[in-house]
């Protein structure tokens, strides 16, 4: 990393790594690794950015009371956030409390595809337990919750000492009408509420989306107005996780989602289209996505700081060294933010998803994002730098300039066109 010229580092720590049982004794071999780890970034002039709570809830917890399906999790996570602030605080400045919470509410409570693996019994999906139409927003609204009990922790207890931010992330897909009709429009501004308003709206205005709260009714849980100011307001950035964009549209189509039939997503009532080439393991390079996202939150959500937390190409984690599909998917974002940026997004940060190689949560080993491969049959784990690393460390050095993406998205549009023609 040193070598790389990283200036900042965004990880995870594991509350089950920290904390086995969720609450009660720490881990004292865990809290030293955390420790060492965030100690060695700092010695070479690297900013952790720490990310609470990556979809691992400690096992105790879920065979207690259910996790994030019970508001006894508030105070179990607010206490897990306390040991973090106290233990790395003085080291670490930057903290996201859940990650990309949309998606984890989603695909844990209604699809059932990530852990906890909780859906309705449908024909895609085996899941054991679980009710799609009104979990992923139990889940989510008790994530909002935890989320501003930790902040207001930190600001009362820890803000003026270590003097940090606390921000809260989601899953942001970039979203475009279907075609020009005036139908497709409108449902790309429903999708939106859904998918970025059921979050945005309490940590900004302190209430769910009107579109939701009509078509749910009861389904949605409900803020106390103690609640409501305490969610508003509580977030010092917004992490976007961003990877893929897709056309809108009120006509029925295939779904990568398999239950479009029930759950969250028949709630939002439309339909998403990937553009280009798509599987959970390959996608294409979409920039204006990212823009469009940008571009959003600085319109509807008061242009908030901003940091995008994620944002990369997965390949055949078997493939050569010769990644530069990467490259080119990477250099077109970064000029996007550097576009979004000129024209007065808040946005302060950016991190390629991943620096190596890691397990992934859909694609286990069969795919990476890394920049350097990592050899997973090596008991040493030998890491070698792709092109990618070779790109990355000339950009960080200033070396190969990204030019402002203008062009080149008009030209992207262009090819694109509107998926009906």
């Amino acid at each position: 990393m040193a070598d790389m010229g990283l200036e900042a580092f965004r990880f995870s720590i594991s509350w089950s790594r920290l904390i086995p049982n969720g609450r009660g004794p720490i881990n004292p071999k865990g809290l030293l690794f955390y420790k060492n780890f965030i100690k060695e970034l700092r010695n070479h002039g690297i900013e952790p950015h720490v990310t609470l709570y990556h979809y691992d809830l400690p096992q105790s917890l879920e065979d207690e009371y259910g996790g994030w399906i019970n508001r006894k999790i508030i105070e179990d996570f607010t206490a897990f956030a306390d040991v973090c602030f106290r233990e790395f605080g003085e080291d670490v400045k930057l903290w996201t409390t859940i990650n990309e919470a949309t998606i984890f509410a989603i695909c844990s409570y209604g699809e059932g595809i990530s852990p906890p693996g909780r859906c309705s019994p449908n024909k895609y999906i085996n899941c054991s337990t679980g009710n799609s139409s009104t979990e992923p927003y139990i889940a989510g609204h008790n994530m909002l919750l935890a989320h501003a009990s930790a902040s207001k922790l930190y600001k009362l207890k820890y803000k003026s000492k270590e003097r940090g931010s606390v921000g809260f992330s989601i899953f942001a897909f970039g979203l475009s009408p279907d075609t020009n009709s005036k139908d497709d429009e409108i449902v790309t501004q429903r999708a939106k509420a859904f998918l970025f308003g059921w979050m945005l709206k309490p940590l900004v205005f302190g209430g769910y989306p009107d579109e939701m709260k009509r078509t749910l009714g009861s389904r949605l849980p409900v803020f106390s107005e103690e609640e409501s100011e305490q969610v508003k307001g509580s977030s010092d950035f917004i992490g976007i996780i961003h990877y893929i964009t897709y056309y809108v549209t009120n006509q029925p189509a295939p779904s990568i989602f398999p239950s479009m039939n029930e759950g969250f997503f028949k709630d939002m009532g439309v339909y998403l289209i990937p553009i280009g080439n798509f599987s959970f393991s390959e996608w294409e390079a979409i920039p204006w996505g990212l823009q469009g996202v940008l571009e959003d939150l600085k319109q509807s959500y008061n242009n908030p700081p901003i940091y995008i937390l994620e944002n990369g190409k997965p390949m055949k984690h078997d493939s050569m060294l010769q990644d530069t599909p990467r490259v080119e998917y990477i250099q077109a974002y970064i000029g996007v933010v550097l576009n979004a940026v000129k024209n007065g997004s808040d946005t302060r940060g950016y991190f390629v998803w991943s620096m190596v190689d890691v397990y992934e949560l859909m694609a286990g080993y069969r795919t990476s994002f890394g920049m350097y491969y990592v050899n997973f049959s090596d008991p040493g784990r030998k890491r070698s730098p792709k092109v990618s690393a070779s790109w990355y460390t000339g950009f960080l050095n200033g070396t190969i300039d990204v030019a402002s993406q203008d062009n080149m998205i008009q030209l992207q549009r262009n090819l694109s066109g509107f998926s009906s023609l």
